[in-house]
């Protein structure tokens, strides 16, 4: 082994005594499954499944090129003019994955060059790894607040009201790994004051909130700069989007990394994400049911004791704050043939690692009640 291998070889064996080693899991069956973001379950929708097999039948199963040297076809737009109609935006522009959206999209937007001063960016300290990198890779020091709170927020906004250096404020509107909800009257409030931009995540909340489904910001329309989604979670495919002005969409094709150098998304995934779309108003009902349910699970589970943090959505933790202490109870479940993620640092704080119980439309009641008895049990066992 080259002499190189070992300062990797010594990095993973810290991980594993801390406990925070990440593993592949093995590919094995478990009756009940809460640790995927299908949401709606539309990833096995027949609607998504026909419409992704006739573009395969027509055009193959991959695009071939960046949009911009070959690969820009008519599903493409039709898809943006459908995300920027029901997100009240004037444009949209599609990405191979949220990831690659928020780099390339942020780091686009926080070019000093471009600006001609460095941004002063305030963040949601639990805002997702993908902003975080983005902004170290504009080489920016961001101004962390408080998760959610907006008085920290304002403080630090009135803290640099002087500054002439252009201002960004970035959040999710529901947070992956808690489960609760920005206020994003307050933030667009804030964003006027100060005369910030607003940068919204929407992963957790495309399909599932707003008025017809599109995510939180789908009420707010122009009020809100960006709004970054995704098709992977409840639209059950693969992919983002970000809606915002024609400036800036003009801006992001020609600036975004990850888009000029990508390869364009598959035209049999943007088919069946187009399906997924045109299909998220009539599945509100089903949606505003998940909710529901989600809250019936999240009480039974606080009155036994488990800590499910801030969550008021379908995203329910369990903290057991000790990596060991989460494991354990993901193993113990897992051997009930109940699967769940046992999330812990870097992708959490310190003491903060949990069980995610990510709730979707095909969780029968028999499902949650085999959940909150493993759990019940498990307490019982360290007992």
């Amino acid at each position: 082994m080259k002499s190189i291998y070992k300062s990797y070889s010594t990095f993973c064996s810290k991980l594993r005594q801390q406990q925070l080693l990440r593993q592949l899991p093995k590919t094995r069956q478990f009756r009940y499954d809460f640790s995927s973001n299908d949401y709606l379950g539309l990833s096995q929708h027949p609607a998504l499944i026909q419409a992704a097999i006739a573009m395969a039948d027509k055009s193959g199963v991959g695009s071939k090129a960046s949009r911009l040297i070959a690969s820009d076809q008519a599903v493409f737009h039709a898809l943006e003019h459908s995300i920027a109609q029901y997100k009240h935006s004037q444009a949209a522009l599609i990405f191979s994955s949220g990831f690659q959206a928020n780099i390339s999209v942020l780091s686009a937007l926080l070019d000093s060059k471009v600006l001609g001063a460095a941004p002063l960016v305030f963040a949601d300290r639990l805002n997702h790894a993908s902003m975080h990198v983005a902004c170290q890779l504009s080489h920016i020091k961001q101004q962390r607040f408080y998760h959610a709170d907006y008085d920290h927020l304002r403080y630090l906004l009135e803290k640099h009201k002087s500054s002439t250096q252009p201002k960004f404020i970035l959040t999710e509107s529901v947070f992956g790994m808690d489960g609760d909800q920005a206020c994003l009257s307050t933030l667009i409030d804030l964003a006027k004051k100060y005369n910030a931009m607003l940068y919204v995540d929407e992963a957790h909340a495309t399909g599932l909130l707003g008025k017809q489904g599109y995510g939180l910001t789908e009420d707010y329309g122009s009020e809100i700069d960006v709004s970054m989604g995704t098709f992977s979670k409840a639209l059950g495919g693969s992919g983002a989007y970000v809606a915002c002005s024609h400036v800036l969409k003009r801006y992001f094709i020609n600036r975004c990394q990850g888009f000029i150098f990508s390869t364009a998304p598959s035209l049999m995934q943007v088919a069946a994400m187009q399906a997924a779309w045109e299909l998220v108003p009539d599945l509100q009902p089903q949606a505003k049911a998940l909710m529901q349910q989600a809250e019936r699970c999240r009480a039974t589970l606080q009155s036994l004791g488990f800590d499910t943090g801030l969550s008021s959505t379908h995203i329910i933790p369990i903290i057991f704050k000790e990596p060991e202490k989460t494991l354990k109870a993901q193993a113990f479940l897992a051997r009930r043939g109940i699967r769940v993620s046992a999330i812990r640092p870097p992708s959490v704080g310190p003491n903060q690692s949990r069980l995610r119980i990510a709730l979707n439309v095909n969780h029968t009641e028999e499902a949650i009640l085999a959940l909150i008895e493993g759990l019940t049990e498990y307490r019982k066992h360290q007992l």
